[in-house]
């Protein structure tokens, strides 16, 4: 397995992200240990996380996810062996919301405490804020860079008009730039990316880390029908794809998994992983089964008629 080097930095990462979304949700300590094992194990490189991982769920206030990689990381030994990508922006606490620089700073360290590291190795923008000058947030990205908190930043959810904003204050403001955008960008879910976003991180050499790389579980071929949305707590939105679309996917993968021997899964993945400016899609697992099903795709190779049939289909 190739690592890819991620956009303009000097990060060489495996073609998958681990998504760590599930841990301390769906996911439990001694299943995400496991899990995280498995990763590393497998080649693995790279670990994604948020502040607000998952303050979505009942009785939770965020910060739960990086809590448990951070028992992980002590447990194991191994944070030498990973890189480490968390975000600011959408978990509320001192220092204000979003981007507020205050918050971002407050936030870094609360992000830094909980993983019981020194640095973040990709700090992203979970979302814009146009409330704050952009040259603020990146000064405020700066001072972190400056005091070796945090290697590289990355913009998430992102629009093209955005992100080249963003882009230029940094070159004429002498300030860190962003390096790395993480979009929605899947087989079914591709309007958000392609076109001007996609060309420009191709032209700016900004590493593309996709999220939703298996759709919430509809690429991974056990959705054919409304009888199935009961296997997933994200059921309506893998409901909107049977009715959309998306309908016509499963049937161009079943084709390409007899003639590759691969899953679903795999194939989705390796889909994403062969588009042009994207370094290295995210996902995530709930069970070192599904964990170990997902690794072949960073070696799966699609041939091109392969690939055309399936953007095709998903078009």
């Amino acid at each position: 397995m190739t690592k890819r080097r991620l956009g303009s930095t000097d990060l060489q990462i495996a073609p998958l992200v681990l998504g760590g979304n599930v841990f301390g949700w769906t996911a439990d300590r001694a299943v995400g240990f496991a899990v995280l094992d498995a990763f590393v194990a497998g080649g693995g490189t790279m670990i994604d996380t948020a502040d607000v991982y998952s303050a979505w769920v009942d009785g939770h206030s965020g910060g739960e996810s990086e809590t448990m990689i951070g028992e992980w990381l002590k447990a194991s030994g191994k944070r030498d062996q990973v890189l480490i990508a968390t975000k600011v922006g959408m978990l509320p606490g001192e220092g204000g919301e979003k981007l507020a620089p205050a918050r971002i700073a407050a936030a870094a360290e609360a992000s830094l405490k909980r993983l019981g590291t020194d640095r973040i190795d990709l700090y992203y923008a979970h979302q814009d804020d146009e409330n704050v000058p952009q040259e603020a947030v990146l000064e405020a990205f700066g001072r972190l860079v400056d005091a070796g908190k945090v290697r590289v930043i990355g913009a998430s959810n992102f629009h093209a008009a955005r992100l080249k904003s963003a882009v230029d204050a940094a070159k004429a403001h002498d300030l860190p730039r962003y390096h790395v955008l993480q979009p929605e960008y899947n087989l079914v879910s591709r309007h958000k990316f392609e076109g001007e976003l996609q060309d420009y991180c191709i032209t700016e050499n900004i590493g593309v880390l996709p999220y939703y790389g298996l759709a919430s579980g509809f690429l991974t071929g056990k959705y054919r029908s409304k009888d199935d949305l009961g296997q997933s707590v994200r059921g309506g939105r893998i409901g909107d794809l049977l009715n959309g679309k998306g309908a016509d996917v499963p049937a161009a993968m079943d084709g390409v998994a007899e003639e590759t021997g691969a899953s679903h899964a795999q194939i989705a993945l390796a889909w994403l992983i062969a588009q042009p400016g994207v370094t290295a899609p995210i996902a995530s697992a709930t069970k070192v089964a599904q964990l170990e099903d997902l690794l072949p795709a960073m070696e799966l190779e699609l041939s091109k008629d392969q690939l055309d049939r399936l953007t095709n289909a998903g078009a």
